[in-house]
């Protein structure tokens, strides 16, 4: 009887362990790992790289087979932006960027390591052509800021750049940040409802362009040719509007 009962404890033990050793295979295939017994804790994917010939947006977006890629932890000035010079001038801050992102990749295939996804759905990459790390090399060469509310990767760089005063650092001038609120306060005052987004339609393409787009003033918003306001741009991608690209 004693005999038997063992046996049968055996067994019951036996085959938890199976389950238990079947039930960690799984949590691990889908991404979690056991610490210890009765605790799972979750672990990281690896993280996704992409890597392809780039179309560039601006002087900080790029996209590359379809996926939008934000330059992680780097904004640069807005492509209708201006900023000053030490004479007092202004330059095409904005056109730059974009254009000398443009020559640092050249025709080149770049590979952006993901770093997640921002709240517009865009991936938020560390890009390279070869060696070259772009997010640095763009604030190294003072045509964007380390962007310090989200990542502070690039504050020693951009140090370096203020302190030899090249491109934006030339003379005092506006943050991208700042420059697209002051845009979005000026349109959301003259919007209906507030949406100060411009959703346009053209003969191929539904366009949306927020309010620092260079095109954003040009756009007469005529409501029966299909164009439409939008509050924000999460709405106009669900609606099935692109962004605008300047080039």
């Amino acid at each position: 009887m004693i005999d038997a009962t063992i046996r049968a404890y055996a067994t019951r033990q036996l085959a938890a362990a199976v389950i238990g050793f079947g039930l960690a295979a799984a949590l691990g295939f889908v991404g979690y790992s056991t610490a210890r017994p009765g605790v799972v804790v979750e672990t990281a994917p690896a993280a996704p790289t992409v890597v392809g010939r780039a179309d560039i947006s601006d002087g900080d977006t790029i996209v590359i087979d379809g996926v939008k890629i934000r330059l992680e932890g780097i904004d640069a000035p807005e492509s209708a932006q201006s900023c000053r010079m030490e004479n007092g001038h202004h330059w095409p801050c904005g056109l730059v960027a974009t254009r000398e992102l443009t020559r640092m990749i050249g025709r080149n295939p770049v590979r952006c390591e993901s770093r997640g996804l921002d709240k517009y759905g865009r991936t938020l990459g560390v890009c390279s052509v070869g060696a070259l790390e772009l997010n640095a090399e763009m604030v190294r060469q003072g045509h964007a800021w380390a962007f310090v509310k989200y990542s502070d990767a690039y504050a020693k760089i951009e140090a370096d750049a203020r302190a030899r005063r090249i491109g934006v650092w030339q003379s005092e001038t506006q943050a991208p940040w700042d420059y697209r609120a002051a845009k979005w306060q000026v349109a959301e005052d003259k919007a209906p409802e507030g949406c100060a987004i411009k959703g346009n339609v053209t003969r191929n393409d539904r366009i949306y362009h927020m309010p620092w787009s260079p095109w954003y003033d040009k756009i007469r918003m005529d409501g029966d040719k299909g164009k439409r306001w939008f509050c924000s741009e999460d709405e106009a991608i669900k609606a099935g509007w692109r962004p605008a690209q300047s080039r």
